[in-house]
C-alpha cells in the first residue's frame, strides 16, 4: 500500500491540522487561573476530553459551539469554580481562536494538487469557518457534526462520509483517512474497511492529551509525526 494508491483525503481537523490542545488551554486559562489550581497541560486536557466524551454522549445533536459551553460548565463545576454565563460562553465560541499548526497549511496545499480533500470533523458548521480561514485550502467537501447529528466515533458519522463521497463518484478504496485520534477516528474508520494514516503530532509525549484512550486493538496503515512528513513521504513517492 502507497500513498499515491489514493484519490481522496479525508481529514480529521482539531487535533490533526488545528493545534486544538494549545487552543484549549490557552481558552481555558481564565478558569484555570480563578481555580487556583496548579494542574499541568497534560492534566487539563485529560479533564476536557473526560467532560467531552461525556458531553458528547448524552447531547449527540448538540451543536459544537454549544457543547463546549457545556465542557466548561462541567470543568468548573468540577474546580469549584463561580463563573458567569458569558465566561461559559466565551470558551464555547473559542475554536476560531485555536492556532493551525505550523506545517498544516503548506502540506495542504501541496496535497490538493493530488488528492481531493475532505473534512469529516466533530464541530459546527460557523465554527469550521473560523479555522479554515487559518488553514489556507479550499476542501472539496466539509461534512460536520452539525450535518451529521452525532459525534465520532459514532458509526453514523463515517457512514455519512462514505455515502457522501459514493454519491461523488468515490469508493473505498479510493479514500485515506488522516487523523491524530485514535479514539475517534481510527477505530471507527477500520471498522468500515477505510486505510487510514495516523498524523501522530503528540509523538514525542505520554498520554492521549486532548482525546480519551483508543481501544486495545486499534489499527492504522501509516503513520507520521506531522503532516508536513506526509507529505513528503508521497513527493518521494510520486518521484519514484
Amino acid at each position: 500500500m502507497k500513498l499515491t494508491d489514493f484519490k481522496v483525503l479525508t481529514f480529521d481537523c482539531y487535533g490533526t491540522l488545528i493545534d486544538w490542545e494549545s487552543g484549549i488551554f490557552a481558552a481555558l486559562q481564565p478558569l484555570l487561573e480563578k481555580s487556583g489550581l496548579r494542574l499541568d497541560r497534560d492534566a487539563v486536557l485529560a479533564r476536557f476530553a473526560h467532560h467531552e466524551v461525556a458531553q458528547e454522549t448524552a447531547t449527540p445533536a448538540m451543536i459544537y459551539s454549544e457543547l463546549l459551553t457545556e465542557v466548561h460548565r462541567r470543568l468548573a463545576a468540577e474546580w469549584h469554580v463561580a463563573v458567569d454565563e458569558d465566561a461559559h460562553r466565551r470558551f464555547g465560541a473559542s475554536v476560531p481562536d485555536w492556532p493551525a499548526f505550523p506545517d498544516s497549511p503548506a502540506a495542504l496545499q501541496y496535497l490538493k494538487q493530488h488528492y481531493k480533500l475532505v473534512i469529516l470533523s466533530n464541530v459546527d458548521r460557523t465554527s469550521f469557518a473560523g479555522s479554515n480561514k487559518r488553514l489556507q485550502v479550499t476542501f472539496d467537501a466539509v461534512y460536520t457534526a452539525q450535518d451529521i447529528g452525532s459525534y465520532k466515533p459514532d458509526p453514523a458519522n463515517f457512514r455519512y462520509l462514505l455515502d457522501k463521497l459514493a454519491a461523488l463518484g468515490f469508493g473505498k478504496d479510493d479514500i485515506l483517512h488522516t487523523a491524530q485520534s485514535l479514539y475517534h477516528d481510527h477505530a471507527t474508520a477500520k471498522m468500515f474497511g477505510l486505510a487510514s494514516c495516523w498524523i501522530d503530532r503528540r509523538y514525542d509525549r505520554q498520554g492521549w492529551g486532548a482525546t480519551a484512550a483508543p481501544p486495545p486493538d486499534v489499527s492504522f496503515d501509516f503513520r507520521f509525526p506531522s503532516l508536513e512528513a506526509m507529505a513528503e513521504a508521497h513527493r518521494r513517492e510520486a518521484e519514484g
